[in-house]
């Protein structure tokens, strides 16, 4: 089983998350760093101790299952797990490089990930199967998927979300990185979403929101799942794109933007690293 950390842990592990996340994009000269940094404060709590995992053994049939559906930030889930010790922190450094297996969206075959995303409304269909054969096999294991919001503008989302509820399936958990920016502009110019709670609640999903930054009310809110027994749980996390960064907070360019070396510098200036 994986180590628990306590809340200063937590913290430093965020911080180091984002430090992995910016130094392989820019490495790649990759883009969807804004998206990375916006759920490195979720990972680090699901990764610090949430989780029933085990790095030895990734298949190990007793562990939750984490899906990233948001695929595009595959850098930083990539950081979290080889922190974790599933594989080598060295590899990272092969971020999207010809012939690597850590690829510019979340891949299958890479320990850790369970299912290849990037073409967004795929994951939380999987998980609500995975959830649903572990209530039929009488099984402990959890499904939780974090999806983005702009994610939520796919319709077979809402299909899944119907299943879920359906089959009261309070096993699986779902995280709403809601920062507010999709590709091509804000959430509320492309397609709107409020009242997004109202929407899930209607739909029979038991729901918190949260700050998603808020290490406290992070932990506070897993330490209360399932929020309703019989029925699936879902947390809107309310964060920043580019959140850590000061000049990338809560601007749409760093959705494809890749930092130059001054920027890199920057970055991890602000964030306790060595440039």
């Amino acid at each position: 089983m994986s180590e628990i950390l306590d809340s200063a842990k937590i913290k430093s592990f965020a911080s180091i998350l984002r430090i992995h996340a910016i130094q392989m994009v820019a490495a790649a000269k990759a883009s969807h760093l804004g998206s990375c940094l916006s759920i490195a404060d979720l990972l680090a709590n699901l990764y610090g101790g949430f989780l029933r995992i085990d790095p030895k053994v990734p298949r190990w049939k007793e562990r939750d299952f984490l899906f990233l559906s948001k695929g595009h930030a595959a850098a930083i889930l990539y950081a979290a797990l080889a922190e974790k010790g599933f594989f080598s922190i060295n590899e990272l450094q092969q971020y999207c490089k010809e012939g690597a297996r850590l690829t510019g969206h979340v891949t299958a075959g890479v320990p850790g990930v369970e299912l290849s995303t990037g073409s967004l409304g795929h994951a939380l269909p999987v998980a609500c199967g995975v959830a649903l054969a572990s209530k039929r096999e009488e099984r402990k294991n959890r499904a939780v998927v974090i999806l983005s919001d702009g994610e939520l503008d796919e319709g077979s989302n809402w299909e899944a979300i119907l299943f879920a509820a359906h089959h009261r399936l309070d096993n699986l958990i779902a995280i709403v990185d809601y920062n507010k920016i999709q590709s091509f502009g804000s959430v509320e110019q492309v397609l709107r979403l409020e009242p997004l709670a109202d929407k899930w609640r209607s739909f029979g999903w038991s729901v918190e929101e949260i700050d998603g930054h808020d290490h406290g009310q992070i932990a506070k809110v897993l330490g209360s799942l399932p929020f309703s027994a019989g029925m699936p749980s879902v947390i809107i996390a309310h964060t920043v794109k580019g959140k850590g960064v000061s000049f990338m907070e809560g601007k749409l360019a760093w959705h494809y933007k890749s930092p130059t070396a001054e920027q890199v510098e920057a970055a991890l200036h602000e964030l306790g690293g060595i440039a």
